[in-house]
């Protein structure tokens, strides 16, 4: 058994977090979910501590002694079309079915044409199912039906493909409705091996543990008229090359009856999900450490979903923490979507959504890792929103960053390299902005109902290089007075075409801004320590040999255009209109 331990940073974060959260909001039910060093609330009214509880992820049923076994006790069942033969104790055949009533180790090979392996034993040791190129039907329930077992491991025999197939049509007895998935287990459940395992699902689930399921290892497919792979429990997963296409959720862990379950953690392996509904759903913590992932949801970010659908890419109902890994994901809903904070320390992303990219009921962090948000309504959306590290690139159809959903909200830029195409708002917050460093380059709006920056508190500017383009609107807005950090803030008198450069030089006839929107503007914000007490001339058009990088020159020599207007600046914000 082993409990994850996380990085004391994250959790120093996730502490931050929690103090601004229980002060800014009202809940009369909490519950946060713990990862060691993260943890979700689910809110209705006022958060007392006495409300929470505490669940931790990692906790799993998997042993070292679980892939070790004696090859000489090996019992042997052979599958013969529609009879079944037995080499040794502990299985019993009836017609097409055979039952396994103890522990031990159980060698499977065979085609079965219509019938069922299902395991019930009240032994306390393990049941081990060895796949050797198994294809298994069952016009009737389940292929493999574990009803009982204190653990059970399915391994794929190296080299060898295992196919099972189920129906649409299951017999039950009276007031039973299980098994309900083509793999089920009704105790503990680990796969694993170097074999393929194919399932064919068109009944519900295709793999299903209502206690624990881990996966090891092996290449899995799974095609299901539901769930793909379901660890009622948890699910953990450790490598493997899976590919799913569920009508339902892809991979899923929703136990919402006991805190410490309901979770989804993921070590490794390379992932191929297509779902009608969310690709990744945990009730409680997604956690991954790295995986190799490519998840489409509701037919994609240009699909329309009905009001009650979910198809988002990855979803928590407490938190998500990506360490890191490498994400494609193409959904109808929310890319990343967690009922209170994710936490990202790398990675790469590719994301397209018909709704937000990165959403948060509470907190977004992040702290490195390439984003390229290609197709967004909203970017990144959360109460707090930090920002410490990271490439991030957005084009969304409406607020790029957007810090909204409490009374108190806030985004912190600290570090990193942010780069927005927007048609709403390019940084937006229902409270405070703080920049401390990092570059941010806004293509914003061209329409004056919003603006490249809006904030309703202070928007306080103590480092950084900040530029961005709007459409003066009134609402246009640069630093605030508090700032450390002067800033600017010119409202042009006409329209400037895409790509025409804005240069300020200083009295010296130093560059300290050359920038070349990507969208037709009409003002400029900028912040930059270069901007310091002094004169300063705008020039519109002209050229520059420097080398441009998303819109910014460095170096080189610029030839100026027109001159617009000269100004200096004495103070904090200064605006020139």
């Amino acid at each position: 058994m082993k409990v994850r331990n996380l990085n004391i940073p994250s959790l120093l974060g996730m502490l931050l977090f929690a103090t601004l959260t229980f002060q800014g909001c009202s809940d009369d039910e909490d519950t946060v979910y713990d990862t060691d060093s993260t943890y979700s609330e689910s809110t209705e009214d006022t958060a007392t501590d006495d409300d929470i509880t505490i669940a931790e992820v990692g906790e799993t049923h998997e042993e070292d002694s679980d892939y070790v076994w004696d090859a000489s006790s090996v019992v042997y069942i052979t599958l013969n079309g529609s009879s079944i033969t037995v080499d040794g104790d502990g299985a019993t055949v009836d017609g097409s079915e055979v039952t396994i009533g103890s522990a031990g180790n159980y060698e499977i090979t065979g085609t079965l044409s219509d019938g069922q392996i299902t395991v019930d034993t009240d032994d306390e040791e393990t049941v081990r199912l060895i796949l050797n190129s198994v294809d298994i039907t069952n016009t009737s329930g389940s292929p493999i039906n574990i009803a009982s077992s204190e653990k059970t491991i399915v391994i794929l025999s190296e080299n060898t493909i295992n196919e099972l197939t189920d129906t649409n049509n299951y017999v039950y007895d009276e007031d039973e409705d299980e098994p309900n998935a083509t793999l089920f287990s009704d105790d503990d459940l680990t796969i694993y091996g170097e074999g393929a395992l194919i399932v064919n699902a068109n009944y519900n689930d295709g793999i299903a543990s209502k206690d624990g399921l881990v996966i090891a290892s092996g290449n899995l497919t799974v095609n299901a008229v539901d769930d793909g792979i379901r660890g009622k429990d948890y699910l953990y997963v450790k490598d493997g090359y899976i590919v799913v296409n569920a009508e339902g959720d892809g991979l899923i862990s929703d136990n919402d009856e006991d805190t410490n379950t309901g979770w989804v953690l993921i070590d490794g392996g390379a992932f191929v999900i297509t779902a009608d509904g969310d690709g990744i759903f945990a009730e409680s913590v997604v956690e991954i450490t790295y995986g190799d992932f490519t998840i489409v949801t509701g037919g994609g970010h240009t699909s329309s979903l009905g009001t009650d659908d979910s198809a988002k890419g990855i979803k928590s109902g407490g938190n998500i923490l990506i360490e890191d890994g490498i994400f494609d994901i193409d959904s109808a809903d929310d890319n990343l979507h967690a009922s209170y904070d994710i936490t990202i320390t790398t990675g790469t992303f590719t994301l397209a959504t018909g709704d937000d990219s990165i959403h948060a009921d509470d907190a977004v962090e992040i702290d490195g890792g390439t984003f390229d948000i290609t197709d967004a309504v909203e970017g990144i959306e959360a109460p707090d929103i930090i920002i410490s590290d990271g490439e991030i690139y957005i084009n969304s159809s409406d607020d790029a960053i957007n810090a909204a959903g409490n009374t108190n909200n806030f985004l912190y830029i600290n570090g990193g390299y942010i780069v927005i195409t927007s048609s709403g708002d390019g940084l937006d917050a229902n409270g405070d902005i703080e920049m401390t460093g990092g570059t941010v380059i806004v293509n914003g709006p061209t329409s004056q109902s919003n603006s490249p920056i809006d904030y309703d508190g202070t928007f306080y500017l103590n480092g950084g290089f900040l530029v961005a383009s709007g459409y003066g609107s009134n609402m246009d807005e640069a630093g605030s007075n508090v700032s450390d950090q002067n800033s600017l803030l010119v409202k042009l008198s006409s329209t400037q075409s895409a790509g025409k450069l804005f240069h300020i030089e200083n009295g010296s006839g130093e560059e300290i801004l050359t920038f070349a929107p990507e969208k037709a503007y009409k003002s400029i914000v900028f912040s930059s320590s270069e901007l310091s007490t002094g004169s300063y001339t705008i020039y519109l058009g002209g050229s520059s040999t420097g080398t441009v990088t998303d819109g910014v020159y460095e170096g080189g020599t610029y030839t100026p255009g027109t001159q617009y207007d000269t100004f200096s600046v004495s103070g904090t914000v200064t605006t020139v209109d």
